[in-house]
């Protein structure tokens, strides 16, 4: 029996494992075509290759990030392996390099999976006193020559923004390619591949996705050959999004702007309140002065906003009275602040860095809010209630 076609705006969830190919010669061509790793097959085959929800939700990114192809996986850290292993060649593999202010969870997959069990030659860039010295690090990368270098826009959870016009100068001029992760930052407020990186990750959990009930990471180019190599790797490994999980992102990404807008508006609000609280020592926000990047934000973003995460440091004479404040603070909020280890929620949520972090970051004070979008008045009196007590 025929089916009807039914008139709805929306792009259907595809849960076939397999497609139908009704004949061997339909099969033989739908095989040949699979061969040239075209984003969107003329026939679908399986659903770890390519899947019509997932790549419909994947066009929504495309329109924007502007960029010419969008590869959806199921969590940030698949996004990155597949960035990353797809420059793996084996013996010829060159050198990679990684800056130091980066997601931990990218760092540990660096040391336990890159270098621990594959093995690969792994570098790090340090920055210096809260900032990038791009003159050492043209320096390092003239003696390296890596096959890339590995930058996030806006670092977690110290907030550096990098100079990514001039990181990726020095890095084409030294034949190096630049991947970010430009999960922080967002294509609202600024979009790497306009100068010149090579690969932009997102963890789509995040403000894509924005409501925190599902995960995704995707990745995004202009290269052609980028996009074959990415489209192979994730089909291998088996890092595909869900048709599920991409149906609900494709809804959810309609009010990202809108969203990301009001979380950023509010971040920088809550931010200068922060700055002049007596119990906080420090508060690192692109959008402040005080920040060591503040005029690489301003330039980068263009006065669209400068993110909605915002990283403070409670004062106190010791470790223990730091600990103290910061523990009382979480209680204290916990009613509307809750402590949960993501980011990119709709209302605002925090984590304790130290107990995530350890060593890395030993400041016991220290916590980073993740800003949502509800109404600021009501914020700021959550949080203003709980600092008068927490001194």
């Amino acid at each position: 029996m025929k089916r009807k076609e039914v008139n709805s705006a929306r792009m259907p969830v595809y849960r076939d494992a397999g497609f139908e190919l009704f004949d061997a010669e339909t099969t033989a061509g739908a095989f040949r075509e699979e061969g040239t790793l075209q984003r969107e097959p003329d026939n679908y085959i399986y659903s770890r290759y390519r899947n019509p929800t997932v790549v419909s939700a994947e066009e929504e990114i495309m329109k924007i990030e502007k960029c010419e192809w969008a590869l959806l996986t199921q969590s940030g850290m698949s996004a990155i392996d597949t960035a990353l292993s797809i420059f793996q060649h084996g013996k010829e593999t060159k050198p990679w390099l990684f800056f130091t202010e980066i997601y931990g969870g990218t760092i540990s997959f660096v040391e336990s999976i890159l270098r621990v069990r594959r093995g690969l030659d792994i570098h790090y860039f340090t920055p210096d006193g809260g900032n990038y010295n791009l003159h050492e690090f043209e320096k390092v990368l003239s003696k390296l020559k890596p096959e890339f270098v590995y930058i996030e826009s806006v670092s977690n959870p110290m907030l550096i923004v990098a100079d990514v016009t001039e990181i990726v100068r020095i890095a084409k001029k030294n034949g190096s390619k630049v991947i970010i992760d430009n999960t922080f930052a967002t294509p609202l407020l600024y979009r790497p591949l306009n100068d010149g990186v090579d690969i932009v990750i997102h963890s789509a959990t995040k403000y894509f996705s924005g409501h925190g009930n599902l995960t995704a990471g995707v990745i995004c180019g202009n290269d052609t050959k980028i996009m074959q190599s990415a489209i192979e790797y994730r089909k291998f490994v088996g890092h595909m999004l869900s048709p599920d999980d991409a149906y609900r992102l494709q809804t959810q990404i309609q009010s990202f702007e809108l969203r990301f807008q009001r979380q950023c508006d509010n971040a920088l609000k809550l931010a200068e309140y922060l700055n002049n609280v007596n119990v906080i020592s420090k508060v690192w926000f692109p959008g402040l002065k005080t920040h060591p990047t503040h005029e690489i934000a301003a330039k980068l973003f263009k006065g669209k906003g400068y993110g909605a995460m915002i990283t403070f440091d409670f004062d106190g004479g010791d470790g223990n009275e730091k600990r103290s404040r910061r523990d009382k603070f979480i209680n204290l909020v916990s009613e509307k602040i809750k402590l949960i280890p993501t980011l990119g929620d709709p209302h605002t949520i925090l984590m304790p860095v130290e107990a995530v972090w350890g060593t890395k970051y030993p400041e016991p004070g220290m916590i980073r809010l993740s800003v949502g979008f509800e109404e600021y008045g009501d914020l700021e009196k959550t949080i203003s209630s709980a600092l008068k007590l927490v001194g």
